[in-house]
């Protein structure tokens, strides 16, 4: 089980993100643009992916990671059962719809930092 401040904090990890209400819930964005929502009332987290990358993550468990089931589903609103999920997948998804939203350039240097550290 993830706790909604083991969520903020792997969120809250990548440069220049913002937390933000968002309605009811929380919101994790960079650039004004949301990658990820927390949902504590319902134990989830919905991120922004794309398809391939949506289609990959739903494949380990569609009971843990799944489209959005309407039209923001997709577009790639991906939700997350924050009471099934372990905190590595949930560290590579974030990192994920971080590097969909993120400015380019942005992401990049993430990816570069990630690498470096490998």
């Amino acid at each position: 089980m993830i706790s909604a401040d083991i969520f903020r904090a792997i969120a809250m990890q990548f440069p220049q993100v913002k937390e933000a209400p968002h309605s009811e819930i929380t919101s994790f964005h960079i650039k004004k643009k949301i990658f990820a929502t927390l949902n504590q009332k319902e134990n989830r987290a919905t991120i922004k992916l794309t398809e391939s990358d949506q289609y990959a993550f739903s494949a380990f468990d569609k009971s843990v990671i799944y489209p959005v089931p309407n039209k923001w589903g997709k577009h790639g609103w991906t939700h997350i059962n924050l009471l099934k999920i372990n905190e590595e997948i949930l560290q590579d998804a974030l990192l994920t719809s971080y590097c969909t939203v993120a400015p380019p350039k942005l992401a990049a240097e993430v990816m570069n930092n990630l690498n470096s550290l490998l």
